[in-house]
């Protein structure tokens, strides 16, 4: 019946039926069984500014270089609070037009980091700008290349205030008398990356990470929390190097310094620990910066907070967990009286 080596018409019968069988299974089903996904109750819609921005992410090529997929292993946690659902991808999972498939945002390769939770990571709108206009503004060491096609360059005296500056660095700035503007679809891409925020899962759903298998947990010891178990250097790098820089010395007009700076010197550590814990908007000509209450513990801030204060020829003294703990209580107790 099925005589291959002799009749060519039922060999090609036989492998179109096969192939058509095969795109069902592991395209057309598993794609229909996807419209059945339902958004987290207070996961928000797009708005029509990070949909434009969702589109020039896709234009850019930004897939090829980063993910968007917290995988549920230990070592993914750092992307991100839990592992990827496909609820999170209910609304840029639309088609981008009738001849456009929706848009990849898995990715599969990490040249730079995971996106998934960049806008809460990061969600100042000045470092986006200057990492967009050149990466090396702000991540020394960066290898994303520049995307100065979404910026332009105007006389300073051209500029009416309505426009978005961007504020370089020396090394990066143009020449005097004239200044970089952020086009409207940088504006839009910026937008789409801050938009970018795991939503918390509705109450008794919990999605956890697998641990490696020789993980050493540090909450399973009493002395896991301790200040001094804890790298500060290390803490400070992953968390708030982006911004201030490895050195200290910050981004002129975008984030200020911290080597020199006399709030992280005073001999009472009380309002750096304030501003790390609640984040700080007071000074028109910095970015602001996030508060980091919830996603650093006091341990955590402490070891930061002392890393810094010792750190680029500070002065300061040390900061104790019980420090940061007592500050904590009294915010906590200042919003929830």
């Amino acid at each position: 019946m099925f005589d291959f080596h002799k009749n060519h018409k039922v060999l090609v019968i036989a492998a179109l039926v096969g192939f058509v069988t095969l795109s069902f299974i592991v395209a057309v089903f598993p794609a229909y069984q996807m419209q059945d996904v339902q958004p987290l109750p207070q996961q928000p819609a797009m708005t029509e500014n990070e949909r434009e921005g969702l589109n020039i992410y896709i234009r850019e090529g930004c897939v090829s270089c980063h993910t968007q997929q917290v995988r549920n292993i230990e070592m993914d946690n750092m992307w991100g609070d839990r592992p990827s659902i496909p609820s999170d991808y209910y609304y840029s999972k639309e088609r981008m037009g009738v001849w456009r498939q929706s848009p990849s945002l898995l990715g599969s390769e990490r040249t730079g980091p995971d996106l998934t939770n960049i806008g809460k990571r990061q969600p100042s709108i000045d470092w986006h700008l200057l990492h967009l206009y050149n990466p090396r503004s702000v991540v020394g060491q960066s290898i994303m290349p520049s995307y100065p096609w979404l910026f332009e360059i105007m006389d300073s005296n051209a500029v009416t205030g309505d426009e978005k500056v961007v504020n370089l660095p020396d090394a990066f700035a143009p020449p005097p008398g004239k200044i970089v503007i952020a086009k409207e679809e940088a504006l839009q891409l910026v937008a789409y990356l801050q938009s970018l925020q795991q939503t918390s899962l509705p109450d008794g759903r919990e999605e956890k990470f697998i641990p490696a298998l020789e993980s050493k947990q540090m909450s399973d010891t009493p002395e896991g929390n301790d200040t001094n178990s804890l790298n500060g250097e290390n803490l400070y790098l992953q968390t708030c190097a982006v911004c201030h820089q490895d050195n200290g010395k910050g981004v002129a007009g975008a984030f200020p310094p911290l080597a020199g700076s006399e709030i992280v010197n005073d001999k009472d550590p009380e309002l750096m620990i304030k501003i790390i814990l609640q984040g700080y908007d007071a000074r028109s000509e910095f970015a602001t910066m996030q508060a980091f209450a919830d996603q650093l513990s006091d341990a955590e801030i402490a070891a930061i907070a002392t890393h810094e204060r010792t750190s680029w020829g500070n002065t300061g003294t040390k900061v104790t967990e019980e420090d940061v703990r007592k500050i904590r209580e009294y915010i906590n107790k200042d919003l929830n009286p």
